[in-house]
């Protein structure tokens, strides 16, 4: 049982990791977040899907081959940066004990989205268009998994949302700020996206978006969460998040350029 406050706005919960056990296996709250965030997120997707042009039974397929290729992606990302914490390869299989990279994640999603894409001969920039808005609402929910185990937090601070762990000093609410961005950036997206000037357009706004808050926001964690690249100067994440922005900038650019030149300008 773990006890977090938020002293300056009067909220105190005491929160237990595990939700309930079957037999001798306990089911942690972390996991039935996360698979809300994923079923409320496809449930908008499904919902809004064929008004823009995607079917249906395709967007079930790239969210079953998604949520598998993204836990595999998940798994591999966090582990290829993290090798010190493993004490054998057989341990990088134990995913029941933890390691998932959210940016690993997101890679493994799209490349098994694409390569579906691909193979059915559908419009890859359209179906991304299409499921964006499903990948914020997913990581919104997803973040509060972290509040719940207390993890992913940043360093002290004397914020009105500073949060207190089991009595300990108020931190910096990491999830909860990521959480509040892609929430925005839903917000921003859902405005916007009916003045795209071409497919594949919100799809690169919300690469932009996320990589853009997560780099910002990788900077207050406390150092025990953040895998380095350079140590004490800018972590593996950071450094992924400025790549993305920048393929999201060059990709936005091609599919403009790519639209004027059928004469769709």
């Amino acid at each position: 049982m773990n006890s977090i406050d938020f002293p300056k706005i009067g909220l105190s919960f005491n929160i237990n990791p595990v939700a309930f056990t079957i037999g001798s296996k306990n089911i942690y709250w972390y996991a039935l977040i996360i698979l809300t965030g994923f079923a409320l997120g496809l449930l908008f997707v499904y919902r809004t899907c064929e008004k823009r042009g995607v079917k249906k039974d395709n967007i079930w397929d790239i969210a079953l081959f998604g949520l598998i290729f993204g836990i595999i992606g998940a798994r591999i990302y966090y582990v290829i940066f993290a090798l010190d914490e493993f004490s054998s390869p057989a341990e990088y299989f134990k995913i029941w004990n933890g390691g998932l990279a959210i940016y690993g994640g997101i890679i493994g999603a799209i490349i098994s989205s694409y390569i579906y894409c691909r193979i059915k001969k559908l419009n890859a920039p359209l179906v991304f268009d299409v499921c964006a808005p499903g990948l914020l609402i997913g990581q919104a929910i997803g973040r509060f998994g972290n509040f719940v185990n207390c993890e992913v937090y940043g360093g002290e601070t004397d914020s009105i949302l500073g949060m207190s762990i089991n009595g300990a000093s108020p931190v910096h609410p990491v999830f909860l700020y990521e959480s509040l961005w892609n929430i925005a950036g839903l917000i921003i997206l859902l405005l916007f996206r009916e003045k795209k000037h071409s497919d594949g357009q919100i799809f690169c706004f919300y690469i932009f978006w996320y990589s853009l808050g997560r780099f910002f926001l990788e900077g207050i964690r406390d150092p025990q969460y953040i895998l380095w690249l350079v140590p004490g100067i800018i972590g593996i994440s950071q450094a992924v998040a400025l790549a993305a922005m920048l393929v999201s900038i060059v990709l936005f650019v091609v599919f403009s350029r790519k639209r004027r030149k059928n004469g769709k300008a």
